[in-house]
């Protein structure tokens, strides 16, 4: 089983994206030789936004995914240094460091993101980052 930490917009794009990029996520969210990981820096990035203008569908899809996970990262000191220092080594974003200090500290096997290859979350070393953007051809 690959143990996988989502990015939020893989989850946002699977409830709302395009097509073909709702596809992907889909299968990556599918996979039954994969174990998601999630963590509360994800709830937090997917539930508001739709619970507040009351798209009870949405929040009812990013709930099953988040409540069927096989693992919860949990948010402590030791995740938030990580980040510090991701970001810090790589000029990621804030939430962005958040979700991948989550992902390192619990040791996953990769990082699926919708990020373009490019941008500097892209270039972590510290774990394997799958951009599925790169997966359909996109740069």
């Amino acid at each position: 089983m690959k143990r996988t930490y989502i990015d939020a917009n893989v989850l946002i794009a699977a409830f709302q994206g395009d097509e073909r990029i709702s596809r992907r996520a889909m299968e990556v969210l599918d996979d039954p030789d994969r174990r998601l990981v999630v963590s509360d820096f994800l709830r937090l990035e997917v539930l508001p936004k739709p619970s507040f203008n009351k798209r009870t569908e949405e929040v009812q899809f990013m709930n099953a995914v988040l409540e069927n996970a096989a693992e919860n990262v949990p948010c402590n000191f030791e995740v938030t240094e990580k980040a510090i220092k991701l970001a810090s080594i790589y000029d990621v974003a804030p939430m962005d460091a958040l979700h991948v200090g989550a992902a390192v500290t619990a040791g996953v096997d990769e990082f699926v993101t919708l990020e373009k290859p490019t941008k500097p979350l892209c270039r972590i070393s510290e774990i394997k980052i799958r951009s599925l953007r790169a997966d359909v051809g996109e740069s």
